[in-house]
């Protein structure tokens, strides 16, 4: 295999997942991260969409999380998704819910004001409700197994441990099945260290920067 490079931003939930399916496979790669408020020349010529994450396999360069994703799954060995065909297309179905759920985060954290945010609460909430309803057992979204869906919600859960020290907002509120489902992630070495360390506070500042809803709440709360 040519070397691999993940082309990341701190932030981005997109590029996590790809970290977690790298590191879920054992497949070395090199990390290196850019700024997209000053998206260098050489990072444009890589990423048509100006987005990350960028997966560089030798000298080919392949964008988009979700392609990413299915390239290792194709390349490398430790298969995240089900060897049964209906089973992985269903995984791969929650998986473009997860990115509907990311949008609607995306919402919540950029409302204008206490109305948009309320609606936004309430979208996630009805999300996570269906997401409660599929869960089983556990410990991963489809039992023993660790999956491409486990690795894409990792990150979601992420913006919710910061999320709470502004405020409860209902979103996860009585659904044990996801309470518990997000504790396992939190514990699991790929998904935790997906991040470097200062992760909270570079998503803390972000958040105050957006002069939103959320970013009026989250002064409030420090200042208490």
């Amino acid at each position: 295999m040519p070397p691999l490079t993940l082309v990341s931003h701190h932030l981005c939930p997109y590029v996590q997942r790809a970290v977690i399916a790298l590191t879920e496979k054992g497949v070395p790669f090199e990390r290196v991260y850019v700024d997209l408020a000053n998206k260098p020349a050489w990072f444009l010529a890589l990423s048509p969409l100006g987005k990350t994450p960028v997966l560089s396999v030798g000298d080919t360069a392949i964008f988009e999380s979700a392609v990413i994703l299915e390239y290792l799954e194709e390349t490398q060995p430790r298969p995240l998704h089900p060897a049964d065909p209906l089973r992985r297309a269903e995984h791969r179905a929650w998986i473009e819910f997860c990115s509907a759920v990311l949008n609607d985060i995306w919402g919540l954290y950029s409302a204008a004001d206490a109305a948009a945010f309320a609606g936004k609460a309430t979208a996630l909430r009805n999300k996570f409700t269906r997401v409660e309803h599929r869960l089983g057992v556990g410990p991963w979204f489809d039992g023993v197994a660790f999956s491409l869906v486990d690795a894409v919600f990792g990150p979601v859960f992420r913006y919710f441990d910061v999320f709470d020290t502004i405020g409860d907002f209902g979103v996860l509120a009585g659904l044990p099945k996801v309470a518990a489902w997000r504790a396992a992630l939190a514990k699991r070495p790929s998904v935790r260290d997906a991040v470097t360390t200062d992760y909270a506070e570079r998503l803390q500042t972000f958040l105050a920067a957006r002069q939103s809803h959320l970013s009026r709440l989250q002064l409030g709360a420090a200042a208490a």
